[in-house]
């Protein structure tokens, strides 16, 4: 089942073939494979990429090759008819550059040119990319190592990279665009995160803040502003699946029976608001409530929680986990990407994930690191493997998602899946793996629940984190690396010295020997915030490629060079890469005006 209907269609990806527009021959003779070309680049893309919620991705081809200034108007009318949200231009040949471009300066664009020797599309490429730069529209430069025959119709593996990379990013910022940020509460105990910046949200993704008061879950508790016969389902749900984990209150602050029951119902009822809050409810509609139906057209949101809202009610804990999981009471379903104490730029971190992966993210404190010695001295285990030089920590309350557990496989391997390819078997098991501690109260005065896991070992992970800095506005940090495991005696001597209730994710940082990736250490000493947002998988090129389009740039990242893909225009900037990001960053300004 996928509910997740946001306001607005999914965006296209626009395929330009361009060609030589010199008639009486020469146009002719190359207006088949011109166009083949973008038919074959359509049904690769179209075949090899979904949007984050399933769906698949739909191309529209120019109606004619594009030879002229005419044809390129016509395109792009057709395409802002369309809905498309990026573009792909294609040539085998010569064409007229600064005649024939995109000229689109709010959609992500790339250009691929036929390597062959017959004719030149690299010298096509070439000149339309100096149009591109010369005018201040960056474009992304697709070539294939090796020559091809003019006939060939394959698309090499390394283009292949390319046009995937280019299309998985275009599409993330294409979604976001027009969409909302909901801010259910306001600022967490400082937490510069949930300090939500407008201006961010609008020069840069494209999207608008929408707010509401917590007091609108005391409003709709108390006023049965919920669908009550879904809210049964649920609680029959919760009770079956989501069992009841540890009591670590003192005995002098345990809750009775009665008040631990009454809170499942308050954080249940609560799952399901947020949910309403965020896409809204038809359901309402009936009941009579036709404004609280619309929801806010939020493909992100986060709830404050502390200190005001957990002091007295049940926390959000609940709330936060299923909801940023692939499944609940309604069955597999796309996450919602939802941030624990409204940290609204660990939730955005969260939403470039999972617009890249489709799977669920993991919010987390990147709460402690643990050298070889550390843990010898309060375990007396020496590391070994991947763990040897020391891990991290990654511990919170709230919304990791219970696909971090690990439950899931690839290929044998514990994963984060897509959404859509979760078995009701892994859904299962990750129920299985996961219990729900009732809240420590000298944190949460009110109680609630909150999950309690341990991330399988040997998942590759990407953590990721948006920070604003005076001066130069958002940056963005990536740590490629690995969870591990430890020795389950070794695991609980470390859990249990901090809230042993909340999920653990043992979190190792792929290291370059140098900088912020020197050592574990580093990593930890040069993360920019107190959260970071976990997503399966090495997504750092991808991540990279992504903030790129939207000019952020990226301070702090462990991916191979020769992954790195960003418009042509960045290598006008110097041969430092990342110099030449911050710089070429600051040029261009924000995707949405400056």
């Amino acid at each position: 089942m996928n509910y997740k209907t946001l306001i607005g269609k999914l965006p296209k990806i626009g395929i330009r073939p361009v060609i030589d527009g010199r008639l009486d021959g020469v146009r002719e003779s190359l207006e088949d494979s011109t166009m083949n070309m973008a038919k074959r680049a359509a049904d690769f893309l179209s075949n090899n990429l979904r949007h984050a919620d399933g769906s698949l991705v739909e191309c529209v081809i120019s109606d004619t090759c594009i030879g002229g200034v005419a044809e390129a108007a016509a395109s792009a009318d057709k395409f802002s008819r369309e809905g498309v949200g990026l573009s792909l231009t294609v040539t085998p040949c010569w064409c007229y550059g600064s005649e024939t471009i995109d000229m689109d300066p709010l959609i992500p664009k790339a250009i691929w040119g036929f390597n062959g020797t017959e004719r030149p599309g690299a010298v096509y490429l070439a000149a339309a990319l100096a149009g591109h730069n010369q005018k201040g529209l960056p474009a992304f430069s697709i070539y294939g190592r090796d020559v091809q025959d003019s006939d060939d119709t394959s698309i090499p593996e390394d283009v292949q990279e390319k046009l995937l990379a280019f299309g998985k990013a275009g599409l993330a910022v294409a979604t976001m665009k027009g969409k909302s940020y909901l801010s259910m509460g306001s600022v967490s105990m400082g937490i510069a995160g949930s300090i939500v910046n407008p201006d961010f949200f609008e020069r840069y993704l494209g999207m608008r803040c929408e707010n509401v008061d917590m007091s609108e879950f005391t409003r709709r508790i108390e006023q049965e502003i919920y669908d009550k016969e879904e809210y049964e389902k649920a609680l029959v749900w919760t009770k079956a699946n989501c069992k009841e984990g540890k009591n670590y209150n003192p005995d002098g602050k345990l809750k009775a029976r009665e008040q631990l029951d009454q809170d499942w119902e308050f954080v249940v009822k609560m799952a399901l608001i947020g949910r309403d809050l965020m896409i809204g409810n038809p359901k309402l509609k009936q009941l009579g409530y036709g404004e609280e139906a619309l929801g806010h057209n939020a493909i992100s949101g986060g709830f404050q929680g502390q200190r005001q809202w957990t002091d007295h009610f049940p926390n959000g804990d609940f709330m936060e986990a299923i909801l940023t999981s692939s499944f609940d009471w309604n069955g597999i379903r796309q996450p919602f990407m939802f941030a624990t104490e409204n940290d609204s730029l660990n939730g955005v971190s969260m939403l470039f994930g999972h617009l890249l992966t489709g799977s669920a993210q993991i919010f987390s404190d990147v709460r402690t690191y643990w050298s070889p010695e550390s843990v010898k001295r309060v375990t007396g285990y020496t590391l070994t493997g991947a763990a040897s030089n020391g891990f991290i920590h990654l511990i919170n309350s709230g919304a990791s998602a219970l696909d971090g557990t690990g439950e899931q496989t690839i290929d044998g391997q514990p994963a984060m899946k897509p959404w859509w390819d979760i078995t009701e078997e892994e859904v299962d098991k990750c129920l299985e793996h996961t219990t729900w501690g009732p809240g420590m109260l000298e944190y949460f005065r009110g109680g609630g629940y909150s999950s309690t896991f341990k991330t399988k070992g040997g998942m590759p992970v990407t953590m990721c984190r948006i920070n604003i800095v005076k001066g130069i506005g958002p940056v963005l940090q990536i740590a490629e690396g690995q969870t591990v495991e430890l020795p389950e005696e070794v695991h609980h001597t470390i859990n249990e010295r901090t809230n042993p209730t909340w999920p653990t994710t043992w979190f190792v940082p792929n290291l370059t020997g140098r900088g912020p990736f020197k050592d574990v250490y580093s990593v930890m000493a040069n993360w920019g915030a107190n959260h970071g947002a976990i997503s399966y998988g090495h997504i750092g090129a991808d991540l990279i490629t992504l903030a790129s389009m939207l000019r952020i740039p990226v301070n702090m990242h462990n991916v191979s060079e020769d992954k790195i893909f960003r418009p042509s225009a960045w290598a006008s900037f110097g041969m430092d890469k990342e110099s030449a990001d911050y710089r070429a960053c600051i040029t261009y300004g924000a995707l949405y005006g400056k």
